[in-house]
Formats: structure tokens, C-alpha cells, sequence
């Protein structure tokens, strides 16, 4: 699909329940009992157009700010630490759109092309996916398990499962769209997921976070809004560190590059295509995928990124640079891991035995 602003409509997901509705009533429905099925079946559309609309909603350029504040301590001598404040500039973009399927890529734009010249980060990926059978959830020290969902955790639902910049996973959940007030707002369960790159680059004092994860639509934007429980993992036991709040937001923002953030996708869709489907393989053929590394993967998404800095500049081609990820992830992907307690426990034993 082409690197645009937004997708061409796709209703395949609409078709489908539609299709569903008129079988059941003309097969299982009484005569008078109609007009209820139609009137139903005309709701659950509404609320999938409703529901694919506050999604898409969340396309377009924004200024964007991180502002990340610990709130209550809740092991005896830590102390609170400073609130995390940075921004920039980004642009979402529709990659993928199949109608219950739509995947948002977030490309960085930074440099003022002065002191430093313009260029694009790929950032994060959120999917959303209608009515997922199973999602495949993080359980600590780079660990994510498949999970089999029943008709109540899925039904009329929208999982989001969100990618690091070289689109390894992060972190899933699933939920309903919340339409009432008119401010559309997707309101996640408690999940876990890795650390945020500004704590696993700097402490190491916790191992997970437990995260409720809002999204809601504004009138210039949008706001991602976060509850997080940042967790000590010991063995099969957990523990609170610390209680942190953090709100991103996105304001509609059109004055700054987005033309090399669109170049760079033009020139390295191919390989992030490729990328993905490695991983729809891994997650399709396996109960359990995990990362060979703890903490922050810098090894694993820097030569990756690296990769495709390399296709960007034509200095390789795609076939090679898709070649040469596929070598990268398999160096950093297994399938048999320990388990989270057990590969916590075996880091600690061996910075022990090192000092």
C-alpha cells in the first residue's frame, strides 16, 4: 500500500458481518423477530465504522510531547524521580488497511537543518486488529506468549498491539472503543510490557511495567494516556516499585519535513514489509517467541535500523538488506526461552559471580 496520508476505504470487515447478520436471520430467525436481528446488525456496523474511523483519526502530522511523571513510591527508601519531559515532531502514516486489519507507522523527524541536518527516526508501530482470535503478550525479560481469547474478550473488540523501532513487539491488549460524549476513547486492561527505552538505557531496578494504555481523540489530535505500575520481578513473585503517569500528546502540526520521512519509507517499505511477515510467521508458527538479550534490545534494532539506513542510501539492495535482517533476528530471536523468574535469576547470579 502506498506511504499515504490515509488508506482508500476498505469495508471487507463490514461486508463480512453483514454477510453473517442476513445468513443467521433468513436460516435461524422468526419472521417477527427480524426487524430486532436488522437493527442489531445495522448497530454493530455503525460502531465498526465508528470504531475504524477514531483509529484512523490518529493519521496525520502532529508536534508531540512525552511527559513522564512518578507519582508514589511504594518500596521503602526509593525516592521519586524526576518527571521525564521530551517532544518532537512526527508523522503517522496508514501502511496497511484491510478493512478489521489497519497498521500505523510512526516515522521521527528531527534536525533543524542547520545545526543538524533534517532526517527521519522510524519510531513505533501500533496494529489494530478486529476481533483477534489471540494476542501474543509480554511476561517479562523479553518473553511474549500467545494467548487464546473466548468470544466475550473479543467480541465487537479492537486488540492494538504496538512494535519497537525495528518491529519487534511490545505489548498487546484488547478492548472496545468507547463512543459515548463524543470523544472517542479505547481504554485498555492492565498489561504488561517492556521497559520504555528512557529507564532500560539508564536503571535497572525493575524488570516490567503493568500498563493501562488510553487513546482518545481531541479536536487538534490526539492523547495517548498511561497508568503504569513499574514491577519488580523475583522468581514467581512481583513487586510495586513505583506508580507513574504519563501523557503523550499529538497536535495537528503540518510545519516541518515530512518529505524525508515519506522518501524514507518509499525506499525501505520493502524490507519493514519482509520484517513483518517474519515476524506474523514466528508468532502464526510458535506459542512462545523471546528475544536471546534482557533489557533494552540496542544491540538487536541498531544493526537492523542499520540495515536499512544502508537500503535508504543504495548502498545494498533489498533482497540483501532483507537477507541480512533475517541473519540479525535469528541471532536474537529463540523460540525455547526460560522462563521470565528463571532468566532474571540467572542475570543476577552471573553480575554476582563478576564482581
Amino acid at each position: 500500500m502506498a506511504f499515504s496520508s490515509f488508506s482508500a476505504p476498505v469495508r471487507a470487515g463490514v461486508f463480512a458481518l453483514a454477510a453473517f447478520g442476513l445468513a443467521a436471520c433468513a436460516n435461524h430467525t422468526a419472521p417477527a423477530a427480524t426487524s430486532s436481528v436488522q437493527n442489531s446488525e445495522a448497530q454493530v456496523i455503525k460502531t465498526f465504522e465508528q470504531d475504524r474511523a477514531a483509529i484512523l483519526a490518529m493519521v496525520g502530522d502532529y508536534k508531540v510531547t512525552f511527559d513522564f511523571r512518578e507519582t508514589v513510591s511504594f518500596k521503602d527508601g526509593y525516592e521519586i524521580k524526576k518527571p521525564k519531559l521530551s517532544g518532537g515532531h512526527e508523522m503517522v502514516r496508514v501502511i496497511e488497511d484491510t478493512g478489521t486489519y489497519i497498521a500505523l507507522q510512526h516515522i521521527l523527524i528531527v534536525g533543524d537543518g542547520e545545526k543538524m541536518p533534517v532526517m527521519p527516526i522510524k519510531h513505533w508501530r501500533q496494529d489494530w486488529i478486529y476481533e483477534p482470535t489471540s494476542i501474543m503478550e509480554y511476561a517479562g525479560a523479553n518473553i511474549w506468549e500467545k494467548r487464546e481469547l473466548t468470544e466475550a474478550e473479543r467480541a465487537g473488540k479492537w486488540a492494538q498491539v504496538v512494535y519497537q523501532v525495528d518491529d519487534a513487539p511490545r505489548y498487546a491488549a484488547v478492548a472496545a472503543w468507547d463512543h459515548t460524549n463524543g470523544s472517542p476513547a479505547w481504554t485498555s486492561p492492565k498489561s504488561w510490557r517492556p521497559l520504555p527505552r528512557r529507564d532500560a538505557t539508564k536503571r535497572d531496578d525493575y524488570h516490567t511495567i503493568s500498563a493501562v494504555n488510553r487513546h482518545a481523540i481531541t479536536p487538534n489530535g490526539w492523547v495517548h494516556e498511561q497508568d503504569n505500575a513499574k514491577i519488580i520481578i523475583d522468581g514467581n513473585n512481583t513487586e510495586v516499585l513505583v506508580h507513574e503517569i504519563g501523557l503523550n500528546t499529538y497536535k495537528k502540526f503540518g510545519d516541518f519535513r515530512t518529505d524525508v520521512g515519506t522518501d524514507y519509507w518509499e525506499k525501505t517499505e520493502g524490507l519493514w514489509t519482509a520484517v513483518r511477515a517474519e515476524w506474523d510467521k514466528l508468532f502464526a508458527e510458535n506459542d512462545t517467541v523471546a528475544l536471546t538479550i534482557l533489557g533494552e534490545p540496542q544491540e538487536m534494532y541498531m544493526a537492523i535500523l542499520g540495515v536499512a539506513a544502508d537500503l535508504q542510501d543504495d548502498k545494498i539492495t533489498e533482497a540483501k538488506s532483507i537477507a541480512d535482517t533475517k541473519e540479525i533476528m535469528a541471532e536474537y530471536i529463540t523460540t525455547k526461552p526460560l522462563s521470565a523468574g528463571d532468566r532474571l535469576a540467572a542475570t543476577r547470579q552471573e553480575e554476582a559471580a563478576s564482581d
